[in-house]
């Protein structure tokens, strides 16, 4: 326990006490007449105050010397004993509450409550922002460490320290995070850096420092699967509704995710229990001790004594669990086709077998098969609305031939031979043991025959298809036929598609690539269709069946390569992060040669977007494919490792990035497969292959050195790397595209690079806000990942209100919320009820010339409908109100947009009288609080005057030349008048005064000082100093968060 720290005089305490250790600040000692047997500190060991003085701490058992180390590290920053007795003092109240904390496995309900109460009164966030959980910790600024609090929000992280009067507080969302890391340092020991908007913070002296990084690892991956993936839960999630987010909740998606990504296993399939036991390996004679992992459907068991075993059991294969010896807490477990597996020192075996008992029961075998199929000659079921190919296209086209002696079909029935052994000793299908055996064979090369059955099980691809009988069929029903972006695509690259092969120069294979590709496009539209995806496909369908080969696309796209085929391919480029991570590490010589790395990210996005098949023969791709399924990324990072490593001479001989890709295209050449049993005609060999000057380079002992020099990378290695990356690419990708957009948008307006900046993170933040709290905000609801990425972020009309009245240059207006509304609805042009960057922009008020602005404010106070004539009418509408367009009418309409004309003023309505007295007002809230204030409320009145005398004057005329008129109805060719102008007859009956457009602003000329103050460059800046002065940027965000709460 700790305990209340006191200071102790040595002279009287050495009667007591025996000294372990000692430094300037503290003294260890040890209770005299404890743990003197032992050798160790197996008593209670305390901690008191050296000569000094200095207050310190108790820890129990071995803990007291790590606390120690890593309290004296951070002490000799301090100067005087007074800021070192402060700090000491707070660290141990923040540990004490911690080991309060952890008594117990569930959080105190009472110190949570409280910890909840602080964190709203400290931060003023509203009351819907959950609290997840809170450490004790110390926050570094520059050398100096603030002892305090770490909150964990659903949205934000926030710290808060107050000591010796000074009081730091910080506040950032997680959408902002790029990187966050465990550190170490001579002066940190071990910390979590988190970087915020290319700031580094430091947290330190956290008693539970993994637990505490794993939580914030997730709530920021949480951030980015709702705010840039705009991805939504189901009901049942635990994360789905974010008002009610638990460290519990995190734990449980966390886990379920690992459990799904080790096995390979459905997306709906969760990890129910988990059971450390031993399981007797026949093949080995011996108990491997490990994990026993119970989901909905399947028993899994992974091996934890460095064995590599694991296997993978579907419960409905199950139909007996017995109870052979109660001593040893053994149970076994029998399975279809005589074979059972007995699992040992289960220490809650009695709970196991009712487990599996019982799903087993429920997970009934699923029914996948077709009724009574018509084959034709060329493998190709026929007999329904859509056919479908039931063989491989390998066999279609290049068949296998059982009589063929050739050396190389000799050594193809040799692999054969090993893999027949192999399952005869560890089992076929999915409940087959997977070892180092294993890898070796797939090392060697899959033969031709058994690729397409070990892509399915090692992919995991075949609990999918098992698990969904008959869905592609009906995918295909359902699809085929309709019209789409995703299918102009796909009909573009088919004949790009793997060209050479004969199964690809045919309609049966085209055909296949077809319906495979476009039922993926239907199934998954967040994905749709990208490019590498035909080529891969194509590679799948030579060796799997065409439904086969769309299970293994979706266990390529969703579960082993996730986030890489979309429209910014972050997956792809978080993994060359991790590729350029890994050159560092391991290729030291190559790293100091070229100090910038990106090179080989440019060079490498072809190896990862296609596994190899891009710059590889097909014979050689395949390889790299098998090493694929079965090790996942980690195969392909090692082989890009090889092929530098391999190239490394003539890497260091470079001089430039052009010799770099010279060098690698003539490696990639030289590979061949001298074991391929493929003839001429379907390999792809390159025109170097028979040139004898060149040395040639087999596949096989390429991976096996890549296995051989880069096995020890760990896959968890690779998740935690690739999770770490993940934050930074999406910032680097955010930065980019802002800068992009800004570029766009800076040809329509006149602000200055710095006011868009600031224009688009407020615009961006305020998007962000609409998301926080809420699951059904139309944001999130609309999102659409097929438009352009500047209509990834847009406003409803709730959000856009906040932003307007935050950004809007008049103060005391009492009409603001019927202006920021006609605004809203002046800038959704298309009517989708959202406006984007780009509407919001390039109409603000401070945008383009005076005549624009007058005409901006005058359409604010027009009634609506009146001004539909000038707004773009092409947005075609559908049902749900959101607007949709065709991609050529988006572009024609976005040019169309970028090069538009000047609108013509005459067009614009006339204002009544009542709008016209609103627009007075407005324009006495814009000048209101300026140095001009007064000459400017003088200019406004004359121009009002001078109007009204206008108008005056006409209705007079307009009056005597209604007597001038006949009776019979006819009046002279020189008073014919329009009848919507204001001297019509019926504006004068009406007694109603009314103004043009053309009329106001003529009057506005002729006042210097309204023209001046509208051209001022500076207009925007006069609005957001009201906003941003003498205010820090976390409490400009709590303006946008109490607004939208209250709203």
């Amino acid at each position: 326990m700790w305990l209340r720290p006191e200071e102790v005089l040595l002279k009287n305490a050495l009667k007591l006490w025996v000294t372990e250790k000692s430094n300037d600040y503290f003294v260890l000692q040890r209770r005299r007449g404890y743990g003197e047997d032992s050798g160790g500190l197996t008593g209670n060991v305390n901690v008191t105050g050296s000569a000094r003085g200095y207050p310190c701490s108790s820890a129990r058992h071995g803990k007291a010397t790590d606390v120690l180390i890593c309290i004296q590290l951070t002490l000799s920053v301090f100067d005087s004993g007074e800021d070192i007795t402060s700090f000491v003092q707070g660290k141990i109240r923040g540990l004490i509450a911690e080991e309060g904390k952890s008594a117990g496995d569930e959080e105190d309900p009472e110190r949570f409550r409280e910890a909840v109460l602080r964190f709203e009164r400290l931060f003023g966030l509203p009351q819907r922002e959950k609290l997840v959980t809170y450490f004790s910790c110390s926050y570094w600024r520059g050398r100096v460490p603030n002892q305090g609090w770490i909150y964990l929000s659903t949205n934000f992280l926030c710290f808060y320290s107050y000591m010796l009067g000074n009081e730091v507080k910080l506040m950032y969302p997680w959408d902002e995070v790029s990187r966050l890391e465990r550190t170490s340092s001579v002066l940190l020991a071990e910390s979590i850096r988190v970087c915020v908007r290319g700031e580094d913070h430091y947290f330190s002296m956290l008693l539970r420092l993994q637990q505490t990084y794993l939580i914030m690892q997730q709530l920021a991956e949480y951030a980015i699967v709702r705010f840039f993936d705009k991805e939504t839960f189901n009901a049942e999630h635990p994360l789905a509704n974010p008002l009610h987010i638990m460290q519990k909740a995190l734990e449980i998606h966390a886990r379920n995710q690992s459990f799904r990504s080790f096995f390979r296993l459905p997306q709906e399939e969760n990890l129910c229990e988990v059971h450390e036991s031993f399981l007797w390996v026949p093949f080995s004679h011996v108990n491997t001790l490990g994990k026993i992992c119970v989901s909905e459907n399947y028993l899994c068991f992974a091996s934890q004594d460095g064995s590599q075993c694991h296997l993978i059991i579907p419960l409905w294969e199950v139909f007996s669990v017995e109870l052979p010896d109660r001593g040893s807490r053994a149970l076994t477990v029998c399975l279809r086709g005589k074979r059972a597996l007995r699992f040992s020192e289960v220490r809650d075996f009695e709970r196991l077998a009712a487990t599996i008992r019982r799903k087993c029961g429920t997970a009934g075998s699923p029914q996948h098969y077709i009724s009574n199929p018509v084959i034709d000659e060329e493998g190709v079921m026929v007999g329904q609305s859509q056919a479908v190919s039931t063989e491989a296209l390998m066999n279609v086209f290049h068949p296998h031939d059982a009589e063929n002696l050739d050396p190389k079909m000799l050594k193809e029935r040799m692999k054969e031979q090993s893999w027949q052994i192999h399952f005869a000793e560890y089992g076929r299908g999915s409940g087959m043991f997977c070892t180092k055996k294993t890898r070796d064979l797939i090392v060697r090369g899959v033969p031709e025959t058994l690729r397409g059955e070990l892509w399915m099980l090692f992919s995991g691809a075949v609990h999918d298809m098992t698990s969904h009988p008959g869905y592609y069929g009906r995918l295909l029903e359902e699809c085929m036929g309709s019209s789409s972006l995703a299918c102009d695509e796909i009909e573009r690259d088919l004949h790009r598609s793997l060209p050479e092969h004969p199964a690809f120069q045919s309609d049966t294979g085209i055909s296949a690539l077809r319906r495979v590709l476009t039922a993926y496009a239907h199934r998954n539209p967040k994905i749709g269709y990208c490019q590498a995806m035909n080529i891969l496909t194509s590679v799948l369908l030579l060796y799997a069946k065409e439904e086969e080969a769309f299970w293994l696309l979706v266990a390529v796209c969703e579960r082993m390569l996730p986030d890489y085929f979309n429209r910014r391919i972050i997956g792809a480029l978080v993994d060359q992060a991790v590729f350029e991570e890994l050159i560092r590490e391991h290729l030291t010589q190559l790293t100091e040669h070229m100090t910038d790395l990106s090179f080989f990210s440019s060079v490498s996005l072809s190896w990862f977007l296609t596994l190899f098949i891009s710059v590889l023969p097909i014979e050689s791709a395949v390889n790299v494919v098998d090493c694929f399924f079965y090790d996942g990324i980690k195969a392909i990072l090692q082989l890009g490792l090889a092929v530098l490593d391999y190239n490394m001479d003539n890497l260091l001989c470079c001089h430039d990035d052009a010799e770099a890709v010279t060098v690698l295209n003539r490696f990639f050449d030289s590979v061949t497969n001298k074991d391929s049993p493929l003839p001429a005609t379907v390999q792809q060999a390159s025109a170097t292959a028979n040139d004898k000057s060149i040395q040639k380079v087999d596949i096989s002992d390429l991976i096996k050195e890549s296995y051989e020099k880069y096995g020890n990378i760990r896959t968890e290695e690779v998740e935690n790397m690739r999770k770490r990356n993940k934050l930074y690419v999406i910032q680097t990708l955010e930065d980019t595209t802002k800068q992009n957009v800004l570029r766009v948008v800076a040809q329509d307006v006149k602000f200055s690079a710095a006011q868009l900046d600031e224009l688009y993170m407020l615009f961006k933040r305020q998007h962000f806000v609409s998301c926080y709290w809420s699951v059904c905000s139309p944001a999130l609801q609309n999102h659409d990942p097929s438009l352009p990425y500047l209509d990834q972020y847009q406003l409803d009309q709730s959000q856009f209100s906040s932003l307007f009245n935050l950004l809007q240059p008049w103060t005391t207006h009492t009409h603001v919320r019927s202006l920021a509304r006609s605004a809203f609805r002046l800038l959704d042009a298309n009517g989708d009820g959202l406006v984007n960057f780009k509407e919001f922009i390039c109409d603000i008020l401070y945008n383009r010339s005076f005549t624009e602005k007058l005409k901006f404010l005058f359409k604010l106070h027009i009634q609506p409908g009146k001004f539909i004539g000038a707004i773009e009418k092409s947005v075609v509408f559908c049902p749900s109100g959101r607007a949709k367009v065709d991609l050529q009418e988006y572009l024609k309409q976005w040019q169309e947009d970028l090069q538009r004309r000047e609108e013509n003023i005459k067009d614009l309505p006339r204002i009544n009288q009542v709008q016209f007295i609103g627009l007075t007002k407005t324009l006495y809230g814009v000048f209101h609080g300026t140095e001009e204030e007064e000459s400017l409320y003088r200019a406004v009145a004359r121009v009002t005057s001078l109007l009204l005398r206008m108008e005056e004057v006409g209705r007079k005329l307009q009056e005597s030349s209604l007597q001038k008129t006949s009776p019979t109805g006819t009046s002279s060719p020189v008073l014919d008048t329009p009848t919507d102008t204001p001297s019509s007859p019926s504006a004068v009956r009406d007694g109603n005064w009314s103004f043009s457009f053309e009329q106001i602003l003529a009057s506005l000329l002729n006042e210097p000082s309204v023209v001046r103050f509208f051209e001022r460059p500076d207009l925007m800046h006069i609005s957001t100093c009201r906003t941003t002065k003498g205010r820090m940027i976390v409490r400009e965000i709590k303006t946008l968060y109490c607004r939208t709460a209250n709203g």
